[in-house]
């Protein structure tokens, strides 16, 4: 009797040990999954003949990075990145006047496509001041420094003579 019980109490404390066990990976396993990194591959092409193509894109949370591929019809740009929010990943493709083109881009967040657009941007005969998002496509999230770079693409504004003495 001595022994069935000895064994009782030494699977009761093993399972307890199990259990407990089985419990501290689960809370680890979820603080590692909020700190977790995304794989983010981004791709974009342009069908048409443009000069003065440029690409921006997310490569951290805070922090963008910009090409300025020469890319002929067809041919398509690829760039790889690591974010901690998925969300964040974002791109731009732009082209200068007067050029016209198809332009299309892809985004990838661990092998699965989170974003894609299409569009045409069609020919105008003179630069329009009054749009400054002519020739640019977004795709995906916002840019880190969206407004650091619509500062600088923005022309400044006349500045006032200073008064007579």
């Amino acid at each position: 009797m001595n022994g069935t019980i000895r064994v009782g109490l030494v699977s009761a404390c093993l399972a307890a040990t199990i259990a407990v066990g089985q419990l501290t990976p689960a809370t680890a396993l979820a603080d590692e999954a909020d700190q977790q990194q995304h794989n983010v591959t981004y791709r974009a092409r342009v069908d048409g003949v443009s000069r003065g193509l440029t690409i921006t894109y997310n490569i951290s949370d805070t922090e963008v990075e910009t090409a300025d591929p020469t890319i002929l019809p067809g041919q398509t740009f690829e760039a790889n990145a690591v974010l901690a929010d998925p969300q964040k990943a974002g791109m731009e493709i732009s082209i200068r006047w007067p050029y016209t083109a198809n332009l299309h881009c892809e985004i990838l967040v661990d092998d699965v496509v989170a974003a894609q657009a299409d569009d045409f941007i069609a020919p105008r005969f003179l630069p329009q001041s009054n749009d400054p998002g002519y020739g640019v496509m977004p795709c995906g999230g916002q840019l880190a420094n969206a407004a650091a770079i619509s500062a600088a693409n923005t022309p400044p504004e006349p500045s006032e003579a200073p008064p007579p003495n």
